[in-house]
């Protein structure tokens, strides 16, 4: 019995882990998921698609210190979850773009 709870314990660590490691692009992402990320809230996730929109794109994630409200701190905290480059990992429902395939290919 002891070794069933290590192993689903030991599952739902594994999932955890690849849900953390789905890297948001800044660059390419929607205020509904922007708005996801810790620190991030609505007010803070607009003003990032403002300065994109009104200053182009982020060449460095530590160049969301444009964003008027986010400062090294900020930036620092959600550093492993955001990305400049390739795709977001996360659509705005909170799936990854590889859960996201899963669904579709079941339906």
């Amino acid at each position: 019995m002891k070794n069933v709870f290590v192993l689903i314990i030991a599952t739902v660590l594994l999932c955890m882990s690849a849900v953390a490691m789905a890297a948001v692009n800044i660059n390419s992402a929607d205020a509904e998921t922007l708005s996801q990320l810790p620190y991030i809230g609505e007010s803070k996730s607009a003003s990032i698609i403002e300065e994109r929109e009104a200053n182009g794109e982020f060449e460095s994630v530590d160049d969301l210190t444009r964003v008027n409200g986010i400062g090294s701190k900020t930036v620092d905290r959600i550093r492993d979850q955001v990305t400049v480059d390739g795709d977001s990992a996360m659509s705005d429902d909170g799936m990854s773009e590889d859960d996201t395939a899963d669904e579709a290919q079941d339906n």
